[in-house]
């Protein structure tokens, strides 16, 4: 067994080691939040972060989904730019980030689980910002070019 194995099971003591739940979620997700620039994170003034560990019947049935497992957040609400002043009352626009279908995804892949809540979050958001998921899909496509230099 190497050395850095070694460390690495020195580090989490895995009988006793758990997944994440709601609140370290809830962490993760106001931390990516926090991070962002603040010119955006002002646009998001009032948008609700909620954490859940599936999105409800309703979700997947309305979404056509197969499973509540086929989604790993979503945006309930207004978008910027769309918003009627003389609406009637409406609830806030929220930002559902989705635990479990998150925890299997990272399961599957080789994103941390921060990076992955990250990305979610932002492409939540993104809705709020009006963007459709094909514009989202060629931005994040557009960064990691650039990300790889070419």
């Amino acid at each position: 067994m190497s050395d850095t194995v070694t460390a690495a099971a020195a580090e989490l003591n895995w009988r006793t080691a758990s997944a994440p739940g709601l609140a370290e979620f809830e962490a993760m997700a106001n931390e990516a939040l926090a991070s962002l620039p603040e010119t955006f994170r002002a646009l998001c003034n009032g948008v609700v972060i909620l954490v859940e560990d599936f999105p409800d019947d309703d979700v997947v049935r309305e979404m056509g989904l197969e499973s509540e497992f086929d989604i790993l957040g979503l945006f309930t609400g207004v978008a910027v730019g769309h918003d009627e002043t003389f609406a009637l009352p409406r609830l806030p626009n929220t930002v559902h980030i989705y635990r479990r279908p998150i925890l299997d995804y990272w399961a599957e892949h080789e994103e941390t689980l921060g990076w992955v809540v990250r990305h979610v979050l932002i492409h939540e958001i993104g809705h709020h910002f009006g963007l459709s998921d094909e514009t989202m899909h060629a931005l994040e496509d557009e960064a990691e070019r650039e990300e790889r230099g070419g």
